[in-house]
């Protein structure tokens, strides 16, 4: 053994001494080129090639390398050996991550490919306006060169788009809100934003489960349609008009869209607006993946009144056929753009049109547009033609197929739980009764502890309800002979009709006025 270690040794001292000795008769300089002209030679006859993926890029941060390092957590946890974990800011997930100098074998589109994380000591800092991390990170791809083609055009775009809908799944959606008068937060940006909890669910949601399909394959539709919206030429948004009586589940509805889509919801308070510009400031700072949602549209703003003053003269028959309304004021158009509170606080109906389906509707991709008012009749014909509100969904009163689900959600029960004599009468009073979701919900909570209690008192009040609406005549469906479905119709028709009939008869009188006008100026 001692033998052994003495050969060791004196081996070892020889190296060292061809080693300095190689230090002294060749240059660095030399050496270097040797080295790099054996790496070229090593390469080319290589089957390999690597590319480099730095964590900082300059003194920003490479987008690429964070897409990478999610897109490998999805595949990490299953066939990595040593993983490090990392939970990100409003995320509710843990994420899977390479350890350092760790790698990982990936297949896309039958081509193997090898990932390695790199992490070594960074050398030591010149002057910069931001500190670098002590550690330099990377990732290493190695591929076979006759993939490099798809590789580069493909595999990279791919990892991207991943990423994106991993991070979108991992982090909590937010619920934006529009500063109060405009005024921007400390990052400079017009939305203050909570994390967004709502439990709405299209399986909770009170509604007739043909509906709820409907809807949700329209979504689908939209969130898969990025190729089917360029082909046509169209910009990658939708709208929905949600209309009914209050307490149908319209707020429910916009949660269940959010939290089946998993998209970040931006909620619109136009009363917080103050002019046309601002309102296009605030749709460019919305992101993709999104809900812009504007409640009570009839509440916010007068929208409604398009009459001509009828004691207007020649020049002002030219103006826009959307006159200026007061976002505080009665919407008369007295006053100009300065509107009748004169505080300059004014939005009109073309901008909130521009907004929703103007070319500044276009500064983003992928993102809803949802309306809610209780009355239909009082929205503006334009604001329900198509490719504004593609979508309009009538919240209706409890039928029996929602009330189901109500017994469910509150109290457990499925339809063989309940009494087949107590199921039909419900059936046969649900329509009359004319009770909304919330009512429902309120009389199933107030007694949740006791269910047969709860069922009692819920077929009780159904049955005072449908008596009394009989008894007054306030129920369209039985006295009118009207079904659900032809007083939506009807109302839709009403509120399209009644305002067309307005724009015919103000135009029929503004041309007769433009012609007194005309001959009265010759005249003079």
């Amino acid at each position: 053994m001692k033998e052994y270690w003495t050969s060791l040794a004196s081996l070892l001292g020889v190296f060292a001494f061809c080693q300095s000795l190689m230090h002294s008769i060749f240059p660095p300089e030399l050496r270097f080129a040797f080295l790099k002209f054996f790496n070229r030679v090593f390469h080319l006859f290589s089957s390999y090639c690597y590319f480099d993926i730095t964590e900082i890029d300059g003194v920003n941060t490479n987008e690429l390398y964070n897409a990478v390092q999610l897109y490998l957590s999805s595949s990490v946890s299953i066939a990595g050996n040593r993983l490090s974990l990392t939970r990100a800011v409003n995320s509710s997930s843990i994420t899977f991550g390479l350890s350092n100098n760790d790698s990982i074998v990936d297949t896309f589109n039958g081509v193997t490919v090898l990932w390695e994380h790199v992490v070594t000591q960074r050398q030591t800092q010149t002057f910069a306006w931001r500190p670098l991390p002590e550690e330099k990170r990377g990732f290493t791809l190695r591929i076979k060169k006759k993939d490099k083609t798809l590789i580069l055009n493909s595999y990279l775009d791919y990892i991207m788009e991943r990423a994106n809908e991993i991070r979108r799944k991992n982090q909590d959606r937010l619920l934006y809100t529009n500063s109060r008068g405009g005024s921007l937060d400390s990052r400079g940006h017009p939305w203050e934003s909570v994390p967004f909890k709502h439990p709405s669910t299209f399986e909770t949601l009170a509604m007739d489960p043909l509906k709820k399909q409907q809807i949700m394959d329209d979504l689908k539709d939209f969130a898969k349609g990025q190729v089917f919206y360029q082909k046509t030429g169209r910009a990658w948004k939708r709208g929905y008009l949600l209309y009914g009586p209050p307490g149908t589940g319209k707020s429910s509805m916009i949660a269940a869209m959010a939290n089946y889509l998993g998209y970040d919801i931006y909620d619109l308070e136009l009363t917080e607006v103050h002019s046309n510009s601002e309102l296009r400031k605030l749709l460019m700072k919305t992101s993709s993946k999104s809900i812009i949602v504007i409640e009570d549209i009839d509440c916010s703003i007068n929208l409604t009144n398009r009459k001509k003053s009828s004691s207007s003269n020649v020049s002002s028959l030219s103006r826009s056929y959307y006159e200026p309304d007061t976002r505080n004021g009665s919407g008369s158009g007295g006053s100009g753009e300065e509107g009748g509170n004169g505080n300059n606080n004014t939005i009109t109906l073309s901008g909130l049109l521009n907004f929703t389906d103007g070319l500044w509707s276009c500064c983003g991709s992928e993102r809803i547009f949802v309306f809610t008012t209780n009355h239909i009749e009082k929205l503006d014909p334009a604001l329900l033609r198509s490719g504004r509100m593609d979508m309009r969904i009538y919240m209706s009163f409890c039928n029996f197929p929602s009330l189901k689900i109500l017994l469910k959600n509150y109290l457990g029960y499925e339809e063989e739980d309940v009494g087949e004599d107590v199921l039909k009468e419900m059936e046969r009073v649900v329509d009359k009764a004319e009770m909304t979701p919330a009512d429902v919900s309120e009389a199933l909570i107030k007694n949740r502890r006791d269910k047969e209690k709860a069922i009692r008192e819920l077929l009780v009040d159904l049955k005072s309800r449908g008596e009394r609406n009989v008894k007054d005549g306030k129920l369209r469906g039985v006295n009118g002979n009207l079904t659900e479905l032809e007083v939506v119709e009807e109302q839709e028709k009403r509120a399209i009709d009644s305002q067309n009939g307005r724009d015919e008869k103000d135009h029929d009188e503004e041309e007769i006025e433009l012609e007194d006008n005309i001959c009265k100026t010759r005249e003079d």
